[in-house]
Order: C-alpha cells, then structure tokens, then sequence
C-alpha cells in the first residue's frame, strides 16, 4: 500500500513539475504571444524607459527613436493587455492617457533592462564577431 501512495505521490509531484515548467519551446505554447510581446524591439525599449517613470504617449513617441505612431500604439496594447503596463486616460483637456508599469512589468522590464545593459557593455566585442563572420563569408 505504501508503495501504492509513494507511487502516486511521485506522479503527482511529476504533474505538478511539468505543469510549473516553461512549455515556451512548444509550438502552440500560448506564452510565446507574450515572450514576443516583451522581446520584440518596441516592447522591450517602451518596458526599458517605462522604468523611469509613468509617461505619456508623446513622451514615449520621442523616447524611442524609430518607432512609429501606429507601431507605438500597438505595442502598448499588447503590453497593456499582457499586464506589463497599465494605461490610465486623463480626464483632462486635451485629454490624454498616462502609461506606466505594473508590478509584473515592472519585473519583466528590470530584467530586461539587465540583457540591454549587457549587449551595450559588449557592443564593441559582438560588432567585432560580426565583422569576422562577414569577412570569413565573403
């Protein structure tokens, strides 16, 4: 009997293994949306200058070089939608909305704002790689 409930104590510790494990490397993995949410370029520089502080939509437009109105907007949605990042309309005139981070984003984002430090610090050492890779194609 005991080997019984050893035997089914171990399965569900296995269960609850599997379940708590990241299933990111499966193809229908619905945690992969929000992996690419935080990993795409906008989504990771609006999570970096979101740790500064809370800021408007304009303020992030001019923040982050390159991105565009549209690609702006539709990153926030996503992030907003994620949690990452909670978007507050100002009932002031104008109007205008205020984002900045939740809890959860701001966790997302310190870590982030880690691997962005890093590939700054090593820039000079990943471009050297990338010289020698296309000096070794051509």
């Amino acid at each position: 009997m005991t080997d019984q409930k050893s035997l089914r104590a171990a399965l569900r510790e296995s269960q609850l293994q599997t379940h708590l494990q990241a299933r990111v490397l499966v193809a229908e993995c619905p945690s992969r949306a929000v992996l690419g949410h935080i990993t795409s370029r906008w989504g990771t520089l609006v999570l970096i200058v979101l740790l500064e502080r809370t800021h408007r939509f304009s303020e992030l437009r001019r923040g982050i070089g390159g991105v565009s109105e549209k690609m702006l907007a539709q990153t926030l949605d996503a992030l907003a939608d994620d949690g990452l990042v909670l978007r507050v309309a100002q009932q002031a005139v104008p109007p205008h909305v205020e984002y900045s981070l939740t809890k959860l984003g701001r966790e997302a984002a310190t870590r982030l704002e880690i691997l962005v430090n890093w590939i700054e610090t090593n820039y000079p050492r990943i471009e050297a790689a990338q010289r020698a890779a296309a000096t070794e194609a051509a």
